[in-house]
């Protein structure tokens, strides 16, 4: 910095200094345009992680101007004084409501219309002078050595001078003894001791925190230091007793798996969780081993203050903790289910041709059910009933006959290659590069969607014409007569909007999946299964056997019907919905391509050109890819996510499969065997 430019910075601060503080006398501490000011002249433009924000220029100016640094101390002093915090320190950046939604909607209506606490406490000087989110990433790049300075320029006390009421001290043990018995309720719920079955013998681990630190707080109290050491016997015991808390909360996400949760008790435990890390910064502010701790824990204490305030009203930070377990525990059951969607071997190549071509089958039919279901005269909303009818029913007989819908798979498969990414990044050795089987996995994939794809084409074409040549035969009546320009337009990529469509048609197969696995998370929560395995009136009546098959059958398929159906009323209602809106908005599926490509063709008696066969079935081949590509991107997108998985592995992975499409082309559309060394 040149000598011009530390003349300009003095001259400002010197400027600050004469505007608030004229002839000699100190500001009223109501007015607070003086700190306003004095930190937003310090505050960067666009802080930056890794930008110091140096306040040497304020310490040069303290030091040369004895009689304003005398000012402003008068200043500060009236300003903090016997300022509460207890509420602010106890409450800001931490759930307060398990209602994950009214949690998201108070937030949001805080950063329209910041809530405005009273004005003897210190949150509201937070509130009026650090007011934005950024300001808690620059106040902690002030470099520890320039604020141990401003801390002996201002002649600032410690908290621990004093544990009287309204003290600094005293707030903050107030908010200690608060803290742990808000936790040791809410672990006793009903809801939150169902996650950990173990814990049911023993006494709760909270409520021994909770005694072991009211003794420590009436010790801090009543000593003249008002303070403990590292080697006290009752802090070492205290920390073990935090750690076995949260082992408490570790154990009861862990149990998830086995338990399935809820957003409440999901909740819940997060809202522990962050109270016991709120318990881990306090408690080490009350070891003092060295003099120097005192004004080292006392401005952290200033810091952390000014770090919770600015992130109390948080949204991105809510949504990504409230909602990380719920989709893990979502795509634990896509990963489970999608195990059964990627084939190795060609017998399992083959049963998935099998599966597909049943598929097929279905849609064929589904195809022309739906054209005459168009043929009725009807609302907007009679033919979004009708369609959603037809789809939903035509996709829960796909599923319960084991059958298979090609771009079913992506939404299920995401899951599990990232569980494999994951099992690679824990457990890594020479001879095998996670990206590697990460790519062989992905052709895995590949080929059997592949080959679902061709199944459900192959057949659903040809059932189609048939089902329109049968009822043309028998009622010598074309359906698409009329109907074949929509039907055959629909699919030309280049003059309709099918690649948007086929978006659309992906993005509700990525929402079936994530209903699926919400529902089975639901039921495995609330004990459905088991709840109809020991009803009572059923096993009277049916008996304890077949009581137990229904609980199964339940358990094995309820979560697949219920995401199916919705997966058909999405597909059925969107063109309704858009009609509604004014939007062109619409679905296109690859298997429902193929079929309205039959009934178009028929409904012209074959009379097209090339180009129109040539743009239908290139359309019908970007619609599977659409629906493929957009699919299995978002479930990818949430299976990173759930697993904290960076998005920087992703650009890696894409290396690893063209390297491997490079090698072996052949093995992402047929089951070709590797050598062993590549295996």
């Amino acid at each position: 910095m040149n000598l011009r430019h530390k003349l300009q910075s003095a001259l400002t601060i010197e400027a600050l200094f004469n505007k608030h503080f004229e002839n000699q006398q100190y500001v009223s501490e109501d007015n607070l345009h003086f700190l306003v000011d004095l930190v937003h002249l310090f505050r960067p433009k666009k802080p930056k992680k890794e930008t110091v924000v140096s306040i040497a220029k304020l310490l040069l100016y303290l030091q040369e101007n004895p009689e304003k640094r005398a000012l402003l101390i008068t200043y500060l002093t009236h300003v903090f004084k016997e300022r509460k915090f207890s509420r602010m320190l106890s409450d800001a950046a931490i759930l307060q409501d398990s209602d994950f939604v009214f949690e998201v909607k108070k937030r949001l209506l805080a950063k329209v219309l910041p809530y405005q606490p009273q004005k003897d406490t210190l949150q509201y000087i937070l509130n009026q002078v650090f007011y934005l989110n950024s300001d808690a990433v620059w106040i902690n790049k002030v470099p520890m050595e320039e604020l141990y300075q401003l801390y002996d320029l201002l002649s600032f006390n410690d908290m621990y001078v004093s544990a009287k009421e309204k003290s600094p001290l005293s707030e903050m043990l107030q908010v200690m003894s608060i803290i742990p018995q808000r936790m040791s309720g809410r672990a006793m719920e009903n809801d939150v001791i169902k996650m950990v079955p173990e814990y049911s013998q023993f006494e709760s681990p909270f409520t021994a925190f909770e005694k072991e630190l009211l003794l420590i707080i009436e010790r801090v109290r009543t000593d003249e230091a008002h303070s403990i050491t590292s080697d006290d016997h009752f802090y070492k015991q205290l920390l073990i007793l935090h750690k076995q808390c949260e082992e408490y909360v570790d154990k009861a996400f862990s149990n998830s798996s086995k338990y399935g949760i809820s957003i409440k008790v999901n909740q819940s435990l997060l809202r522990i969780r962050q109270q016991l890390y709120r318990m881990k910064i306090l408690i080490p502010l009350l070891v003092v081993n060295k003099e120097e701790d005192k004004r080292n824990n006392t401005i952290q204490l200033a810091l952390k203050l000014i770090k919770f305030n600015c992130y109390k009203n948080n949204v991105g930070q809510l949504f990504n903790e409230s909602t990380q377990l719920l989709s893990y525990e979502i795509t634990q059951h896509t990963a489970k289910t999608g195990e059964h969607y990627i084939t190795e071997s060609a017998g399992e190549y083959f049963g998935m041709l099998k599966a597909a071509l049943g598929g097929g089958f279905i849609v064929g039919v589904l195809c022309v059910i739906k054209l005459l279901f168009s043929k009725i005269e009807t609302s907007a909303f009679g033919h979004a009933f009708l369609y959603s009818l037809n789809y939903s029913l035509g996709f829960i007989a796909i599923y319960l006959c084991g059958f298979t819908l090609a771009t079913k798979q992506p939404a299920m498969t995401a899951a599990t290659i990232i569980q494999s990414l994951e099992k690679g990044m824990k457990k890594q050795s020479r001879n095998e590069d996670k990206h590697s089987s990460f790519a062989r996995l992905f052709a895995r994939l590949f080929r059997s969607q592949f080959i679902a794809f061709v199944g459900n084409v192959v057949m659903a074409f040809p059932v189609s014409l048939l089902g329109i040549w049968l009822i043309d035969l028998v009622f010598d009546y074309n359906i698409a007569a009329t109907k074949w320009p929509k039907l055959l337009g629909d699919l030309n990529p280049i003059y309709s909007a099918a690649i948007f469509h086929a978006s659309i048609a992906g993005v509700f197969l990525f929402l079936s999946g994530i209903i699926s696995g919400s529902i089975s998370n639901r039921n495995k929560h609330n004990q459905v299964y088991y709840r109809i395995q020991e009803h009572p009136l059923l096993k009277l009546s049916l008996g304890v056997e077949k009581t137990k098959k229904i609980a199964t059958w339940f358990e094995n398929n309820w979560a697949g019907i219920v995401s199916n159906g919705w997966f058909g009323v999405f597909l059925g209602s969107t063109a309704s919905i858009g009609i509604f809106l004014g939007l062109n908005l619409d679905i296109r599926h690859i298997t429902f391509a193929s079929g309205n490509f039959a009934l178009g063709l028929y409904g012209t008696d074959f009379k097209v050109d090339f180009w129109m066969i040539f743009w239908s079935i290139l359309g019908i081949g970007i619609i599977g890819f659409m629906n493929f590509i957009v699919s299995f991107a978002l479930s990818l997108g949430l299976a990173f996510r759930s697993r904290n998985i960076p998005i920087s592995e992703f650009r890696l992975l894409n290396k690893a499969i063209w390297a491997h499409f490079k090698k072996h082309p052949g093995a992402f559309f047929f089951p070709l065997k590797e050598r062993n060394h590549e295996e």
